[in-house]
């Protein structure tokens, strides 16, 4: 996942236009079921195909919508509640997100085996690298297997432990309920050497155990652990499973006990699907407010909200139903204004066709716009740049969108990403998915064997559908026979000139 996440863009010219032309039909499409939303949580890339096919025909969707086609306004509370709910729904999505997310990974047993399932204060581990025939458009990475956990610091800390991890690259990005990062713990942040670290939830005070670090206090009592272990391939899958089963989390209580069972807990609140409820998203809002209480600083925000029926404790069902109406339609038009902001690119610095993201990005905090498109919808979270930095490139070094065709990527000499962990180039197809190729490959970079350098010391990487000949085909990356494509690249542990982009990665060119 591009999170992780992970990250998850839409590439091309295309899509960006049935972005801007779905945004433009919200005014009539209004769902009054309140599907849209659901779909928007659950599946977020899917969002805007059902956006198409709303109508106006059901009459709390047309008083919805009749403002915006008419320009007249029959009541006004139904206008406030629509324009204030649209901020309420921005300010809260990752809320909504998580809420969805913890309920369906704890709770639910997925069909596929890279889906996330796990009680709650327990690890869930992947097993296997990311191929092409993963289907869920998530923009995975095939570097690393995660290990995921949603963690409950309510009561009190729980331990995080982790062997001796000598030369592997691995971290545990520490992740609050709002996705904003808090903490890490990692090769980079604390070291390889086996250690114990207390997860720590707002408002405990008391003695840890001898030896066992403290992290960073978390902001919210519910916490979202993202493990990564680097995997240099196939062969060194055993290993890192064998890593993985040692990877441990214990409620404070039980730590150091011998031969005690970790309580498997599933009972996490179920969120209300707005395909049953229209109203779904904000009273699943209002439950996540309670449960993982803002920042004082907040307050001036929740007084607002709360006028709409929207905060911790609050019941929506209790407005009016003008009210009501309108915040069905903010939840439903908000989802899609999420999405055609962080499709439109703008909220990266453009260098040679590549998007290097904001330095915010992880703790983007009170800027809830790019909190919620950002962080939350574009992969569940996102690393610091400390970290890792992601680069996307949806065009070529002309501006024109990568599609059929032959194109390069070359390094000059001494000008390879500077990291301090690794770096790869990985290609995915407009619906975010590994590309289908020969030779099953899906990324490139330094640890790629036998890659072959150019007569000046330089590296050229053949990004095309076809093989560049056997004495290069150990730089190709394969891309798909037709339709576009984008690549990412991800630096871990960059250097300091790429987290403030003075590294410009080369422009990906044309040939054929």
């Amino acid at each position: 996942m591009m999170a992780s996440s992970a990250n998850s863009n839409h590439p091309g010219r295309r899509l960006r236009q049935d972005l801007a032309a779905a945004a433009a039909g919200l005014g009539q499409a209004a769902a009054s079921t309140g599907k849209a939303t659901a779909a928007a949580v659950r599946h977020p890339g899917d969002t805007i195909d059902r956006a198409r096919k709303m109508t106006r025909a059901l009459p709390v969707a047309w008083q919805s919508a009749k403002p915006v086609l008419t320009g007249r306004v029959d009541d006004w509370r139904r206008e406030y509640a629509y324009t204030l709910g649209e901020q309420a729904f921005v300010y809260g999505f990752p809320y909504i997100y998580n809420a969805e997310l913890r309920h369906r990974w704890v709770t639910q047993k997925p069909e596929s085996e890279t889906t996330p399932y796990a009680a709650v204060n327990h690890f869930w581990h992947g097993t296997r690298l990311w191929d092409a025939s993963d289907a869920e458009g998530v923009s995975p990475n095939n570097d690393t297997l995660y290990s995921w956990a949603w963690v409950d610091l309510s009561t009190e800390p729980v331990i995080l432990s982790h062997p001796e991890m000598g030369d592997r690259y691995f971290t545990f990005e520490l992740v609050s309920f709002t996705s904003d990062n808090y903490d890490y713990v990692g090769m980079r942040a604390t070291g390889s050497q086996a250690g114990d670290f207390a997860l720590i939830g707002p408002g405990w005070s008391g003695d840890l155990p001898e030896g066992v670090r403290r992290t960073a206090t978390a902001p919210t009592p519910w916490v979202l652990v993202v493990g990564r272990t680097l995997v240099e391939g196939e062969e060194d899958l055993p290993a890192v499973h064998a890593i993985q089963q040692q990877y441990r989390l214990t409620p404070l209580h039980l730590f150091g006990k011998e031969g005690v069972t970790l309580p498997e807990r599933r009972d996490v609140p179920v969120p209300v699907d707005p395909a049953e409820d229209p109203l779904g998203p904000w009273k699943t809002l209002n439950a996540m407010l309670a449960e993982n209480p803002l920042p004082p600083h907040h307050e001036v925000l929740l007084r607002q909200f709360a006028e709409i029926g929207i905060g911790p404790g609050l019941d929506v069902e209790a407005q009016p139903e003008p009210v009501k109406e309108g915040l069905i339609r903010a939840a439903a038009t908000a989802m899609p204004m999420l999405e055609q902001q962080l499709f439109s690119g703008q909220w990266a610095e453009l260098i040679n066709g590549w998007r290097y993201p904001a330095g915010e990005v992880g703790h983007y905090g009170d800027d809830f716009l790019r909190r919620a498109a950002e962080q939350s919808l574009v992969g569940i979270a996102v690393n610091d740049p400390e970290e890792a930095v992601y680069l996307v490139a949806f065009t070529d070094g002309d501006g024109e969108t990568l599609t059929t065709g032959r194109y390069q990527l070359r390094f000059d000499a001494g000008t390879l990403p500077p990291v301090d962990a690794f770096w790869s180039l990985t290609a995915y197809d407009e619906d975010r998915n590994l590309i289908p190729n020969p030779i099953d490959r899906y990324s490139v970079g330094d640890r790629t064997q036998g890659l072959v350098r150019d007569d000046d010391g330089g590296l050229t990487l053949y990004l095309r559908p076809d093989s560049p000949g056997p004495e290069r085909e150990s730089n190709w990356l394969p891309t798909p026979q037709q339709g576009i494509w984008y690549v990412a690249l991800r630096m871990y542990l960059p250097r300091p000139e790429v987290i403030d982009a003075r590294w410009h990665c080369p422009p990906i060119n044309r040939v054929g």
